[in-house]
């Protein structure tokens, strides 16, 4: 088999062609580089400097290198941007997955791993959300991985192609300090800087409906998530029929917003810093956690990662990066 990874100059990109090399496959990149990093890459990984948008680079990769499965990473993904340029959010992720996928039909491609999104359930009222929780993404990034989903399903069903949709929950960490998460974007990162800056963290809202008030999140770390994209790969690999599979990626568990900025000022050493608490973001929902029982059913898999884990590498990451931030 020959994998094509979109995306896989990235932060989540980089860690799944990690483990997929590291399972013995063999990986063809192409990302645009416009937020990817060449330099994540081992020297043995072919990089194809492109977009999904080009059809024309999409076909010569996937005939040029013998490609017999996707794994589909590249995407626009922050939320508040995409409200504010929503077009251009449909057109990288939901155009540039109809060009792909056109692309593995015409090119004979039998299998798709997607990258999508707890997004896509908006705002449930649930415990645990499972893959047939109601989806009602509330905002154009939700919508768009949703609308992703869809096509791929559709695809798959018209062009016997298997697909497993992966709905990743909160990802943090870092398989070694090189591959860490160089934006600021996301909780644990956003802590590290104000930290380091010498600046309070900020908690977004502590009246809601839970234990302490702050709201409740699933965190997986990134190289539980890399070993899942291997899991679905393997078992679409499987001789049988096509298959269609939605599978959440967390581990079942709820971190509080407060709890996550006590664990990480414990680790990194920046004790006695009291957060600041700032009104509600609107549409952030109280408490969102991942049934994750249906993937160890399909796959055999399941998180081995604590969030302890995913802080220490993650500060360990990010004075890679910035070199002198250490106070512990």
């Amino acid at each position: 088999m020959s994998y094509l990874i979109t995306g896989g100059a990235g932060y989540i990109g980089s860690h799944v062609v990690r483990a997929l090399t590291g399972a013995g496959e063999q990986v063809v990149v192409l990302d645009d580089l416009s937020t990817g990093v060449a330099g994540r890459l081992p020297e043995e990984v072919p990089l194809v400097v492109g977009s999904t948008l080009d059809r024309e680079v999409l076909d010569r990769t996937i005939a040029g290198h013998g490609i017999t499965d996707v794994v589909h990473l590249a995407a626009k993904k922050q939320v508040g941007e995409s409200v504010e340029i929503p077009l251009h959010y449909y057109r990288e992720n939901v155009h540039g997955l109809q060009t792909l996928l056109e692309a593995m039909a015409a090119g004979g491609v039998g299998r798709f791993v997607f990258s999508s999104s707890a997004a896509v359930y908006g705002m449930p009222d649930v415990e645990l959300v499972t893959e047939d929780t109601p989806c009602a993404p509330m905002n154009p990034y939700g919508e768009t991985k949703l609308v992703g989903e869809w096509m791929a399903r559709a695809a798959g069903k018209a062009h016997g192609i298997s697909t497993a949709c992966l709905r990743y929950f909160n990802v943090a960490g870092a398989a070694t300090p090189e591959l860490a998460d160089t934006g600021v974007y996301n909780i644990v990162p956003m802590v590290f800087e104000k930290l380091t800056e010498g600046a309070a963290p900020r908690i977004f809202g502590d009246d809601y409906d839970t234990p302490d008030g702050t709201c409740i999140r699933d965190y997986i770390h990134i190289a539980d998530l890399a070993d899942a994209h291997v899991a679905a790969a393997r078992k679409l690999a499987e001789p049988g029929p096509v298959r269609d599979l939605t599978l959440n990626i967390g581990r079942g568990e709820g971190v509080s917003v407060r709890e996550l900025i006590e664990l990480i000022t414990e680790i990194t050493g920046y004790t006695g810093v009291t957060p600041e608490v700032t009104p509600r973001r609107p549409g952030d929902p109280a408490r969102v956690v991942a049934a994750a029982d249906r993937i160890t059913a399909e796959l055999g898999w399941r998180a081995r990662h604590d969030v302890r884990d995913m802080i220490t590498s993650a500060w360990a990451g990010w004075q890679h990066h910035h070199p002198g931030t250490g106070r512990g």
